[in-house]
């Protein structure tokens, strides 16, 4: 059945909008069309949804149980000794419980790397979201094991075209310091002829990078460059500790940014270099991480730690402004990964959110998008639409106690194992 959006505020005019299946097929006043669900969009506004590019969604069992250490402590010590006892259903309920999150905090795709592609991929495609999902490639530099990754993912490869086509297979090498060079070249050679997006983990870390020079010579981006790993189909998450010649490398190769900053600022990881890659016009585009470093998914509040990070940073008020943040968590998602979205327009897919203007963080609207970014809070998402499906309505999610239920006890059984 289509969908009808009456007198809701679309392009600072209140419209109504037809959704016929998955594509916005009409923005305009009085729309008569019978046979339609009808959502009420009165002191509403229609918004793009944000696009997170890069998470570990299934770390939602995770929130709270590993804070305030250094990323060392807080990896060896915590987070491994978790992730040991951690299994397929595992997997599936906390990435269950993130797209429940992420439904309510006006999100429709993600991009996710962990383990158990394919209790990650059934939670994405029973919830009705977007995402682009790998199962982490890391071989510690032992041939054997490499074999093994490669086999195991050019199986899931074939495996991933049983979902639904919002759910779409990446290979995911996790970092330079976890993948050897072989497998590096694997993964670029085998997106490449697959057409499928790579994400990998990159200068997240001082300690990183001084290793990179110590083994290779070169800084990280350098040695991807000089390997053939760098392209428009890379999405290199934090790049934090650049130089200027990596910037210019990462404009040459066309290589898509994914900024974690409340990540980075949690676990201290460095100061992600906004103005100088802004001049560059680099591709960049907001993720959240996962729920053990961050600790929530949430895009509202990503838009406005980064914000305010980067005006610190340079001690410039007017750098990252509201709509540069804005289009990195909304248009820039949507385009860089391939959607037919990032605008609110006819004949684009229909990917909506719609903001309750009636809440407190939305009142007086001198300026929408100030108020989006500064001010909003999870609690003005009204509605999330995603390819046309309504999630969620009037702030409502169907099942969202049993997912909270069952996600609850597997985190407490997991620690409990540890």
């Amino acid at each position: 059945m289509n969908t009808l959006i009456q007198n809701v505020l679309v392009h600072n005019e209140v419209q109504d909008i037809l959704i016929e299946k998955n594509i916005i097929k009409k923005i305009a006043k009085h729309i008569l069309e019978d046979n339609c669900n009808i959502v009420n969009g009165t002191d509403k506004l229609a918004i793009l949804p944000f696009y997170n590019t890069h998470t570990h969604a299934a770390m939602t069992l995770m929130r709270g149980y590993s804070d305030d250490l250094h990323v060392h402590q807080w990896l060896e010590k915590k987070i491994w000794p978790f992730e040991e006892n951690i299994s397929e259903e595992d997997v599936y309920i906390g990435s269950k419980l993130a797209c429940l999150e992420m439904i309510k905090t006006g999100t429709v795709y993600y991009n996710d790397m962990y383990w158990f592609f394919h209790g990650m991929a059934r939670a994405a495609d029973e919830m009705g979201l977007r995402a682009s999902i790998c199962a982490v490639l890391i071989d510690m530099f032992d041939s054997e094991t490499a074999k093994q990754q490669r086999e195991v993912n050019e199986t899931i490869f074939r495996e991933a075209k049983k979902y639904s086509d919002r759910v779409q297979f990446a290979i995911g090498p996790h970092a330079i310091y976890t993948v050897s060079e072989e497998s590096l070249r694997w993964c670029s050679d085998f997106a490449n002829e697959n057409n499928v997006m790579i994400n990998i983990h990159l200068s997240e870390t001082h300690h990183e990078v001084e290793e990179c020079m110590k083994k290779h010579g070169k800084r990280p981006i350098e040695y991807l460059k000089d390997i053939g790993f760098l392209g428009p189909n890379v999405i290199a998450a934090h790049c934090i500790w650049l130089d200027d010649n990596e910037i210019d490398i990462l404009k040459d190769y066309e290589v898509i940014l994914s900024h974690n900053p409340t990540s980075n600022m949690k676990l201290s990881s460095g100061v992600f270099p906004y103005e100088k890659l802004h001049k560059k016009n680099i591709k960049m585009t907001l993720g959240t991480d996962g729920c053990a470093s961050n600790n929530n998914l949430d895009m509202l509040e990503e838009m406005k730690f980064a914000s305010c990070k980067a005006k610190l940073d340079s001690m410039n008020p007017t750098l990252m402004s509201a709509e540069e943040i804005f289009n990195m968590a909304t248009r820039n998602g949507a385009e860089y990964m391939k959607i037919n979205g990032g605008v609110l327009e006819e004949g684009k897919v229909a990917d909506i959110v719609l903001i309750d203007l009636n809440n407190t963080m939305m009142v007086p609207r001198h300026n929408i998008i100030s108020n989006l970014v500064y001010s909003a809070t999870s609690s003005c998402i009204d509605t999330t639409i995603c390819n046309g499906k309504i999630l969620m309505e009037n702030g409502n999610v169907d099942g969202e106690e049993e997912i909270i239920a069952l996600a609850s006890e597997a985190a407490i059984k997991l620690a409990e194992k540890v």
